[in-house]
């Protein structure tokens, strides 16, 4: 993706300078070189469609259809409608994650649709709090479109994130709103320990045993599956339009003494990677202990590809992947992938983790520079 180059500092100033808006979503003027024109792949109405873009509603008519209708969690003090808002932190610590996805760079309108974008926007920060072994509370979204963008595209991707917020048990409890070339939208996310420690990726020790929670490589075959343009794979390409974490699983991990924790969202090797090296740790995989269904099996052998690859370097199905000091202690549901070893001196992140004995060979996971 062509990246946009921004203006001069101090060029870009807020047009809601001269009179602040008591709302908590604020809009901004683009910055004068980004001029290359937007992909048309966007839907939009017939041009002249009285309030069939946002421009044509407005900046805080915009506010008001993402905004109304929708009830807050328990969590929330104060939602949209101020200058901020207020999350309730019992624990007197609060956990916060953020994330941002980018039109033509982590999601393309034509292959999901924008409910589909708002739910993995949500899924894939819901899936980091989680993974400290908390519990969401709240999100903050700020969103960049065009002027132009049709106002159904916001509503679909408002829908995505209302509705995966509140099935991590939270709100959307305000953001911004600007004008940008592309659709661009970053999360935070807010979350609470209730009185816990959190599991961190530091935590593992030689001899704990490594296991995982979640479909593993769904969302990659899913991703290959829309690029081939094959068809028959509808439950593949599901999982990669819109994951479906089980964000309790980060809280049962916790209560169940893991040592160490992670959502799978670069691939599996990858982030098992960050954690051996966070604690200064090898793992060793084993490349038999995995389920492999027989839709990804199918996929595979259509594609000429192999379903352990995609299990093994595949990211975006925010899974989850612990360690535990003993396999006894691994709750129902997580299976037995591997085990901790003593570190070595050298190699990279993934050179730490193994798959039955030896380096994997694949592609280890996503890379935000990469091609």
């Amino acid at each position: 993706m062509n990246h946009i180059a921004c203006c001069p500092a101090g060029a870009c100033r807020p047009v809601l300078d001269a009179h602040r808006s008591v709302r908590r979503y604020r809009s901004v003027e683009p910055c004068s070189a980004q001029t290359e024109k937007r992909k048309t792949i966007r839907s939009r109405t017939e041009p002249g469609t009285p309030g069939s873009t946002v421009a044509d509603v407005g900046e805080f008519g915009v506010i008001d259809r993402i905004t109304t209708g929708w009830t807050q969690s328990s969590y929330t003090v104060l939602g949209p409608g101020d200058d901020a808002a207020i999350v309730t932190a019992s624990d007197g610590r609060v956990v916060a994650a953020t994330d941002m996805l980018v039109e033509g760079r982590h999601f393309r309108l034509d292959w999901s649709s924008p409910e589909h974008v708002g739910r993995k926007a949500i899924a894939q920060n819901a899936a980091d709090i989680a993974a400290m072994g908390a519990r969401c509370t709240g999100f903050l979204v700020a969103l960049g479109c065009p002027s132009d963008t049709d106002v159904a595209v916001l509503d679909g991707l408002y829908r995505g994130l209302w509705g995966e917020a509140q099935r991590a048990g939270a709100s959307i409890i305000g953001g911004d709103l600007v004008r940008t070339n592309d659709v661009v939208i970053s999360i935070t996310a807010l979350g609470d320990l209730e009185g816990r420690s959190a599991v961190l990726r530091s935590g593992a020790s030689v001899g704990d045993v490594v296991a995982v929670v979640g479909d593993l490589g769904r969302s990659a075959a899913g991703l290959d599956v829309i690029r081939a343009g094959i068809s028959g794979h509808d439950g593949l390409v599901s999982s990669h339009r819109v994951p479906s974490p089980d964000y309790e699983q980060g809280r049962t991990a916790a209560l169940a003494g893991a040592t160490s924790l992670t959502d799978i969202s670069d691939g599996l090797v990858a982030d098992l990677g960050h954690v051996a090296v966070a604690s200064s740790v090898t793992m060793d995989l084993d490349a038999h202990a995995f389920d492999i269904g027989a839709d990804l099996r199918s996929a595979a052998q259509e594609l000429g590809a192999s379903a352990l690859a995609w299990v093994l370097g595949g990211g975006e199905d925010h899974a989850f992947a612990a360690t535990f000091s003993d396999a006894a202690t691994v709750p129902a549901g997580w299976t037995v992938i591997g085990r901790v070893g003593a570190a070595r001196s050298d190699g990279s992140a993934t050179q730490r983790v193994t798959v039955d004995g030896v380096p994997f060979a694949g592609t280890a996971g996503w890379s935000s520079f990469g091609a």
